[in-house]
């Protein structure tokens, strides 16, 4: 009999490394020159985060400081769904970033299809919030991979996990 190869595609993050990425943002935001006087603050409360400073363009740019930082800790940009910013009390600008992570049932059926258009013979199964790709030729699962590591329209960080 032949053997089966496969891998699972995920979509999570590693919280020790946003714990280390948003302490980074922090310490810069509390030392950087153009910051002085902004009192800029990011808060994590369970899935979102909240970015706050003296005016929304100094929110915007501590968000830019936030990514900037998980980047360089191997987060991935598309973790990181900012929503507008707006203002709040005193005229401060905030801006709620949730934690875009976990695969959507809409989104596997689109990862399976993709998977199927590279590796007709690929075998494509939704578990839950994860999606596994057998195969009996390893060549056909390191395409699918690279295919969707290139895709840009996926809006959520993928990882390739369990590949035997």
């Amino acid at each position: 009999m032949a053997q089966e190869f496969s891998f699972d595609v995920v979509s999570d993050y590693d919280k020790q490394e946003l714990t280390n990425a948003l302490d980074q943002a922090r310490r810069e935001l509390a030392t950087r020159f153009d910051f002085k006087g902004t009192d800029a603050q990011i808060e994590h409360k369970g899935g979102t985060l909240v970015v706050e400073a003296s005016t929304e363009d100094r929110a915007r740019a501590a968000f830019q400081v936030l990514v900037e930082k998980a980047v360089r800790r191997k987060l991935s940009a598309k973790l990181f769904k900012a929503g507008e910013p707006k203002t709040v009390g005193k005229g401060r600008g905030q801006i709620e970033v949730t934690l875009n992570a976990g695969i959507s049932d809409e989104l596997a059926k689109s990862l399976a299809k993709k998977a199927r258009e590279v590796a007709p013979k690929a075998q494509v199964r939704i578990q839950g919030d994860q999606v596994r790709v057998t195969s009996k030729e390893k060549n056909s699962l390191q395409a699918v991979i690279a295919k969707l590591r290139d895709d840009d329209s996926i809006p959520v960080p993928l990882q390739f996990t369990n590949y035997r």
